[in-house]
Parts: structure tokens; sequence; C-alpha cells
């Protein structure tokens, strides 16, 4: 039997960019498919905004008392009642949650892959929002740290079982979880209408991750349950706002994609 010449070197770069393309655009036609009418969109965005605009006045309450009273007996409390349930296995779960937030590289490296992720599959002002909103919350947290200056929790009233630097009030971690995975969470409540496993995956790890990183964050005595809480009402007030402005925007049809359609091939005519 004849032997298959072997592909040339520029035959199988192109053979491999095809199926790399091929797999984008199985995608993109995935993505586009499983996406949420227009009307259930901007209902849920509004829904959202309502519902967590009310946590400014509160995290401002908050702030102004912790900011006067910087150890709470109600916040050692709740610590060492936390730290009573300390086993091996809590242990690890508790430092694995708070791990990516406390890795600076690999919590950019994260945004950065997931950006990336929905730029490929035609969700391009979300991939930018995405970028936008992390570093927001970001630099905001650190604007609150300074200006409120509550010192961290320390060995003399509780654990440490992870020490961290700076100040304590709002927590960083929460606020960054609550700025990437609540996001992640929002579109997948907003985009998509759930009738296939990845759009599930898409809701019930960001939700674990936001749910689980303020009890870890008290668990390992890096921060009061006060810092905790104040995180997660100003993290879903910044979250309000940042759906707002891109309910609008995606109204508007900003960076949306235009599809358009591959020109039909000639065919040769018949001569009869």
């Amino acid at each position: 039997m004849p032997e298959k010449n072997p592909l040339s070197k520029d035959e199988a770069v192109k053979e491999l960019e095809g199926h790399a393309q091929e797999a984008v655009q199985k995608a993109q036609q995935e993505v586009e498919e499983s996406r949420s009418p227009w009307w259930s969109v901007l209902r849920k965005t509004s829904f959202l905004i309502t519902f967590d605009a009310i946590m400014l006045v509160l995290f401002g309450a908050l702030a102004a008392y912790v900011h006067f009273n910087a150890v709470l007996n109600i916040d050692v409390f709740i610590t060492q009642e936390f730290q009573e349930l300390r086993t091996p296995w809590l242990d690890v779960l508790m430092t694995a949650v708070s791990y990516i937030g406390t890795s600076l590289m690999l919590s950019i490296l994260l945004i950065v892959v997931m950006a990336v992720i929905f730029w490929v599959v035609n969700l391009r002002l979300e991939a930018i929002i995405l970028i936008v909103h992390t570093t927001v919350s970001s630099l905001l947290n650190g604007l609150f740290k300074a200006w409120i200056g509550r010192p961290r929790p320390t060995t003399n009233l509780v654990e440490i079982l992870q020490a961290a630097g700076g100040k304590s009030f709002p927590s960083g971690h929460v606020m960054g979880y609550v700025a990437f995975w609540g996001l992640l969470f929002s579109f997948g409540v907003i985009l998509f209408k759930r009738d296939r496993w990845w759009h599930y995956v898409l809701l019930i790890v960001p939700a674990l991750f936001v749910i689980l990183v303020g009890p870890s964050r008290v668990y390992l005595g890096d921060h009061w349950a006060s810092d905790v809480l104040g995180a997660y009402m100003i993290g879903l007030f910044l979250l309000s706002i940042t759906l707002w402005i891109y309910g609008r925007l995606k109204r508007r049809g900003v960076l949306e994609y235009k599809h358009t359609p591959a020109p039909a091939k000639a065919h040769p005519a018949h001569s009869s």
C-alpha cells in the first residue's frame, strides 16, 4: 500500500488554525443560541439595581461606626465562635477559598483569561465591563481602607491563621470576589436561558466563591465580621451601578457583534 505523505510544516499550521477557528465558531454559536430574550435581560437588570442600591446607605452607616470603634465585642465573639469549629478539613477549605484573592498575579490572570473568553465568544462589552469593574472595585477598596484606617484583628483577641498586611475595613477579598465572581454570576442570570449544563456551572461556581469568601476571612482571623459585611454591602452596590451602566450600553448596541453571513459560492454555468 502507498504510504501517506506527511504534512509539510505550513500545511500542519494551516490545519491547526482551521481546527482552532472551527472550535471558536462552535463556541460562538453555542453562546448565541443560549442567549436570553432582551425583555428578560432588562427586567432582571432593573431588579438587581433596585435591590443592591439599598446597600450604599447601610455601608455608609457601618463605615462611620467602625471608623470610631475599631474593635467591636460582637466581632470578637463571632470570630471566636467560628474558630471553635476548627477542623483540618475546614482549615484547608477556608484557605483554598481565599487563595485566589491572596495571589495578586493569579487574580489578574483570572480576570484577563475570562475577559479574553468573553471577547472570543462575541461578548465584547461584557469583556470590557469585567476589566473596568474589577479595577474600579480594587481602587475603591484601597481608598476606603486608607480613609477608615481600621486595624486588623490581633493575636490577643483571636487566632490569626493567615496573617495579612494593610488595613481591615472593608475586606479586599470580599470586594474582589463580589466584583469578579458576582459579575460572572450576574451575567449568567442576565444573558442565558439555563438550558445547557454550562449555564449552571456559570451560576454555581461564582455563587459558591461569593458566599464562602466572607466566612473564610473571619475563620482565618484576617478580618472582623463587620469588615466582611461592609465589603458585601459596598460590593453589591458597585455591582448594581455596573449592571445599570451595562444595561444601558447593551440596549444601545455598544460593542455588539454584528454577524455577517458568508457570501454564497458562485456555481459555474453549465453549457447545454
